[in-house]
């Protein structure tokens, strides 16, 4: 086996100036050294991957290379050569024999990882927001599943997670996970005809595999992944919101859930995939039992991290699927406190202004009417976009998970159509209605279109028109209605322990919840700018 420390040292001798560093897992090495980082695939034969070979590893330091390239391009410089003996290894120099190879990459400064920021409490929510914008085009980007392949096949799937429980239960006991492997069997066979649809729609794709807090960095102000799987296809080649399903539970298991339904929100407004909040749950529990062996199989004197079995097991509880729409003219801020309410909750949004802009094949951002001549807005258009967003809050709501539905909800019968639907599930129902004086509605509404970043396109024409012809809540709904005036500071944990207060069942009761929000703490007050 090559001598990883007389390699230090000689990068050390030459560099003299900083010491190198050194990080090990239990499948590689890597130094840090100046303003590069090599890492080396340690020569070992595991059940789910083989380094035991020169030319293996010289294939996963290139595939590695290879794979890393399409999400974080300026980090994966080259293949090194290793040369000299083992006993005297050596990167660069007089040529010789290669006698193991290195992935040459930039390294970037101490405390850039997600994990590291999270700790030091300089994860700002703008690096969130990035990296689900960044993910979801790298997923929308990628190749599909060849239909003839076994890649993501329920059968592949199955077999793969029993393989998984089987090596934690050699490591903590069949005793402490029979009640998750009960709860994966069940979630298998029932999510079976799903998994096989997602498939056969192509959302199997080539991904990232192992997308934790670790593996995500700030280096100049921008936001990437590295350090894929690159030693099995089958561990890539997996469902998206596999993907998705990881760096939520991460954000889970470090005590942030607000960071993993904001990552999952900015996701979903790119892709539309709300379908596949059907396997979420099924995905997060799976990786966080993969986080688990992984920190078993580091075999390290003191354990440090979450523990992630306890993360598993939370997890694989029952949802508490309940529904929310919101309700108010444009500048009423809705959508900001939607936003906040979601991460509070642990909700998943499904957003009209972006809806109605996916049906023309529109992004968010897009201005329909120089795309769209003859306008997004007409009757049809509205049907239609209501007819999504029920479709897809009933994907969300059927998964377990509450459901913001963030729209406007002028009308009585598009209120009660959503009514309707939580009475058809099951599911408590509650009516977010926002409201603000006139002058700040106008106010709002000026300066997010003058800005143009949201995806609102109503402007003050648009606002008078709905100011004179909303239908305001009825007597029969004022019970269901969380009022909340947004020119005044906002409570969040109020509002969402008000919403998880209504009851479920068909026909939930009122929640007799009206009146103004009380002030909350100053990390929970803010104003929005728009509706």
């Amino acid at each position: 086996m090559l001598d990883i420390d007389a390699l230090q040292r000689d990068l050390q001798a030459r560099a003299p100036r900083a010491p190198i560093r050194r990080v090990e897992t239990h499948v590689s090495w890597v130094l840090l050294c100046g303003a590069h980082a090599y890492k080396l695939k340690k020569p070992v034969r595991l059940g789910f991957l083989d380094f035991s070979t020169l030319e293996a590893r010289r294939h996963a330091c290139e595939e590695e290379l290879r794979l890393n390239r399409r999400l974080a391009p300026g980090l994966y410089i080259d293949v090194v050569a290793v040369r000299g003996t083992e006993q005297a290894p050596r990167i660069g120099g007089e040529p010789g024999p290669v006698i193991d190879h290195a992935v040459c990459m930039r390294r970037f400064p101490d405390g850039a990882l997600f994990s590291e920021r999270l700790v030091a409490g300089s994860l700002s929510p703008v690096y969130v927001d990035r990296l689900a914008r960044r993910i979801a085009a790298f997923h929308e980007a990628a190749p599909a599943a060849d239909p003839a392949s076994a890649f993501g096949t329920a059968e592949a799937d199955e077999a793969a997670t029993r393989q998984l429980v089987a090596g934690l239960e050699a490591e903590a006991g069949a005793e402490a996970l029979a009640p998750l492997r009960a709860w994966l069997e069940a979630e298998a066979a029932r999510l079976r005809p799903v998994r096989q649809a997602r498939r056969a729609a192509g959302r199997v794709r080539e991904c990232h595999g192992d997308l934790h807090l670790a593996n995500a960095v700030v280096v100049d102000g921008d936001v990437v992944a590295f350090d894929c799987i690159e030693f099995d296809p089958a561990l890539r080649w997996i469902d998206v919101m596999a993907d998705v399903g990881f760096l939520a539970m991460d954000f889970v298991a470090h005590a942030r859930p607000d960071f993993a339904y904001r990552f999952l929100d900015g996701w979903l407004e790119r892709t539309g995939d709300h379908a596949g909040v059907a396997v979420l749950r099924q995905h997060m529990v799976q990786r966080a039992l993969v986080r688990e062996l992984v920190a078993r199989l580091r075999r390290a004197p003191v354990r440090e991290g979450p523990d992630y079995l306890a993360v598993a097991r939370a997890l694989a509880r029952p949802g508490d699927a309940r529904l929310l729409i919101a309700h108010g003219v444009s500048g009423a801020g809705k959508s900001f406190v939607a936003q906040r309410l979601l991460e509070a909750a642990g909700a998943v949004r499904v957003r009209s202004d972006v809806e109605r802009k996916r049906l023309f094949g529109l992004a968010a951002l897009q201005r329909s009417a120089i795309r769209v001549p003859g306008g997004i807005y007409d009757e049809d258009a509205t049907r239609r976009t209501f007819a999504v967003l029920r479709e897809r809050a009933q994907s969300i709501l059927e998964a377990g998970h509450p459901a913001i539905v963030d729209a406007a909800f002028l009308r009585a019968e598009e209120r009660a159509a959503f009514r309707a639907l939580a009475d058809e599930l099951g599911v408590p129902f509650a009516i977010l209605h926002c409201h603000a004086p006139v002058h700040a509605l106008r106010e709002r509404v000026e300066q997010r279109w003058r800005q143009g970043r949201d995806p609102s396109e109503a402007d003050l024409a648009v606002l008078e028109r709905q100011l004179a012809h909303q239908e305001p809540l009825t007597p029969a709904e004022r019970p269901f209605a969380i009022d909340v005036d947004t020119s005044q500071p906002l409570d969040v944990a109020a509002i969402a322990a008000r919403w998880f207060a209504a009851p479920a069942g068909p026909r939930a009761a009122p929640i007799a919840l009206d009146g103004a929000v009380p002030g909350g703490s100053p990390d929970d007050r803010g104003r929005p700018t728009g509706g």
